[in-house]
């Protein structure tokens, strides 16, 4: 039996998916999440998924974000993104980041089951008509795995300090004092060895993590 989770935050779309490829598959277990927490908590629930089919913009994820921590966190489960946002740069970034493969949402949903058959087999998938078009892509690996290690509160924070907020103004944002702010601050520092703002902030624009 396969077992596949589901990761977005759209529930229309999960319905659709799970509707469209349980008669595709002879036996299927489908789990949901809505966000990268449900998804990290489905991921340590379930031990045995075959596959994780994740959207690049759930809640928790912005962006290369959630690709990163599942890669790293979950190294052994396969990770086939599904995306609204399919550039050729964009589909470089997620097969360098640990992605298996990279699915167009408006791909039709036979091909869609194809794509998992042969992921599962393996095999990497991305769309044929796009193959000539993708080029050899740096990947900043080392970066995404620095990334990868902070936890969510300190992304969040970390994207604040991207967007120029002082102390203060992330607090507020946060619901958190100060004295924790600088403390995510001090950590963040730490796991990039820099010390100061704009060096924390460089680093994702090293990996091309923008709003």
């Amino acid at each position: 039996m396969a077992k596949f989770l589901i990761s977005d935050d759209h529930p229309l779309y999960r319905e659709a998916l799970i509707s469209a490829l349980q008669p595709l598959f002879e036996n299927v277990d489908i789990i949901q999440s809505d966000g990268l927490d449900s998804t990290l908590e489905a991921l340590q629930q379930h031990s045995d998924f075959d596959l994780v089919l994740l959207d690049l913009n759930m809640p928790g994820c912005d962006s290369f974000y959630g690709l990163i921590r599942v890669s790293q966190d979950f190294p052994k489960v396969a990770v086939a993104v599904v995306s609204a946002s399919d550039s050729v740069e964009v589909i470089c970034k997620v097969m360098n980041l640990g992605a298996k493969g990279f699915i167009p949402k408006s791909t039709p949903t036979i091909v869609i089951a194809e794509a998992l058959k042969q992921i599962m087999n393996g095999k990497n998938w991305f769309p044929e008509d796009m193959q000539t078009d993708i080029e050899d892509y740096v990947p900043a690996i080392d970066i995404a795995k620095l990334v990868g290690e902070l936890t969510p509160k300190q992304f969040r924070v970390l994207r604040l300090l991207q967007n120029g907020l002082l102390n203060k103004q992330i607090a507020f944002d946060l619901s958190i004092t100060e004295a924790t702010v600088k403390a995510h601050i001090s950590a963040i520092f730490r796991k990039f060895n820099v010390n100061t703002r704009t060096q924390a902030v460089l680093m994702l624009k090293y990996l091309d993590i923008v709003e």
